[in-house]
């Protein structure tokens, strides 16, 4: 088929775990486990609460969560179902594109919660029939950020071979990093936020897809001297979370000049959007997001309500948001921003038809 340099977002298919952990049921076993150190469900509560978050979903049972694990124990738990989600994703994908997974050019897997080696997409290799010379671009290491970079590389991948069907896959069980054993900040906060899920799509440049969103312009921003905000520690037992910076002032004081710095390179202004797909890191992040692109509080109505049914999945939340922006009819030039370790911002522009 002929084709541009146009690269679009064919489709776009989420998939979730089995076991559900309620909000209250999260606060009624961290209470337990904390108390020592943080106090008990009195004192941990508002923490949960705060977070605007009424359900997960995850890997294993609750019951799983309460007993001490090896690293090598979680990380089975992180293959099995990491291939099984993006065998779910992928079959909608292909699905909702008219494809089968022969017509697959090129796979590129983003994921930081786990070790895959061979790769996951190898792994996804052995249970779909994708064709044995299909290229793979497993991609680690991007965090809550990989959403839109993911897209960006796909679209970028689909700028430089037009004739491709590119397959992006994200993955993130962040509940499989909770250690039984850590009592830091920094645990009891990603134990209040964190979720598992999985998100796919098909994106190329053929014109057969004219009339699909148009994966536009994207970038990136690294602040100096950030390695600390975000990101993973390695421990006998798994990998630790870190959280050390105040994420909500490095928005409210730093990432307007981020979005406009981008925009500008465009030639554009914020008044050119209509609209936004925000990675929801967590409530306040939304509330300093708002503030920043001088919204009504409670204007970015998707990532809230993704937060609030999913909690926050690392990379593929943000595809979420986008899936339920484009079911709900949002239309015209959105921007997609999420923040991520690095620390990195990236952004991408998308072009949704009428």
């Amino acid at each position: 088929m002929p084709s541009t340099l146009t690269p679009r977002l064919v489709s776009l298919a989420t998939a979730v775990p089995a076991h559900d952990i309620p909000q209250e049921l999260a606060i009624a076993h961290a209470g337990e486990l904390f108390a020592a150190t943080h106090g008990g469900v009195a004192r941990i509560a508002p923490i949960f609460r705060n977070a605007r978050i009424e359900n997960r979903h995850a890997s294993a049972p609750v019951d799983w969560f309460l007993r001490a694990h090896t690293f090598s124990e979680r990380n089975d738990l992180f293959l099995d179902t990491a291939v099984d989600l993006l065998a779910t994703a992928t079959d909608k994908a292909l699905a909702q594109a008219g494809l089968g997974a022969s017509d697959i050019d090129m796979i590129i897997t983003i994921c930081s919660t786990g070790i895959a080696t061979p790769a996951l997409d190898a792994r996804l290799m052995q249970v779909r029939p994708f064709r044995t010379d299909v290229e793979r671009l497993p991609i680690f290491g991007l965090g809550c950020a990989g959403g839109v970079l993911g897209l960006a590389r796909a679209a970028a991948m689909a700028r430089a071979h037009p004739e491709a069907h590119i397959l992006l896959l994200v993955v993130e069980l962040c509940t499989v990093t909770f250690r039984q054993g850590d009592r830091s900040k920094s645990n009891l906060v990603a134990t209040a936020l964190f979720g598992d899920g999985a998100a796919a799509a098909v994106i190329s440049c053929r014109d057969a897809y004219a009339g699909k969103p148009v994966l536009g312009a994207s970038g990136e921003h690294t602040w100096p001297d950030s390695l600390d905000v975000m990101g993973w520690d390695v421990a006998d037992d798994g990998l630790k979370v870190v959280f050390s910076r105040d994420i909500p002032a490095l928005v409210r004081e730093d990432f307007g000049a981020v979005i406009d710095a981008f925009l500008t390179k465009q030639g554009l202004g914020r008044d050119d959007l209509d609209g936004y797909v925000c990675h929801p890191g967590g409530a306040k992040v939304l509330d300093a997001l708002e503030e920043v692109f001088a919204l009504k509080p409670g204007a970015l109505v998707h990532a809230r309500e993704v937060l609030r049914q999913h909690g926050n999945m690392s990379a593929v939340t943000v595809l979420f948001v986008l899936k339920q922006a484009l079911e709900a009819g949002d239309s015209g030039r959105l921007l997609l921003t999420t923040l991520g370790p690095g620390f990195t911002a990236g952004v991408m522009l998308i072009e949704n038809p009428a």
